[in-house]
């Protein structure tokens, strides 16, 4: 009597319903244990990543994890590139962010250094025009690497 119980009980398991995503494929019912705790979780969290139920949730859940084991099958990539592209753009971001102040932190400095050669030296327009023609044509021959000792090599040398 147990064991027809039993069939029963599992019979009723196997009762599928339709999927959202195929008609053709259809969803299996089992049991689940799981913690009040992460039950919690779900509950609070499956509203949160747009799913229509906790099933989608763990559903979602479960391939991920998956994914992970496997990180050589196609779930992996389904689930774990838009991680890496949040994380890759968190880090450009943040490389952006720094880089922009330093090169304002730059612009600044420049500015300030052009203002005092500017003071002090009397150059006419033809000799800045000249300057600024060659120093375009040396940041372009060396791909803007500015070497101080060769540039009061460079202007010794015209004395």
């Amino acid at each position: 009597m147990r064991s027809d119980n039993i069939k029963n009980t599992e019979e009723k398991a196997e009762i599928t319903e339709v999927s959202a995503v195929d008609s053709d494929v259809k969803k299996q019912r089992f049991g689940l244990k799981i913690f009040p705790e992460t039950l919690e979780m779900v509950d609070t969290l499956f509203e949160y990543d747009n799913c229509k139920s906790r099933s989608e949730f763990i559903e979602k859940a479960i391939r991920f994890y998956c994914g992970y084991i496997l990180n050589k099958e196609n779930t992996a990539t389904e689930f774990i590139a838009p991680q890496l592209a949040s994380i890759t753009e968190g880090i450009v971001k943040g490389s952006e962010q720094k880089l922009s102040r330093s090169l304002f932190k730059l612009a600044v400095e420049v500015g300030a250094l052009t203002h005092m050669v500017a003071a002090i030296n009397e150059i006419d327009d033809d000799t800045l025009q000249k300057l600024r023609i060659m120093c375009v044509d040396e940041v372009k021959r060396i791909n803007g690497i500015i070497n101080f000792e060769k540039a009061v090599r460079y202007q010794r040398s015209d004395e």
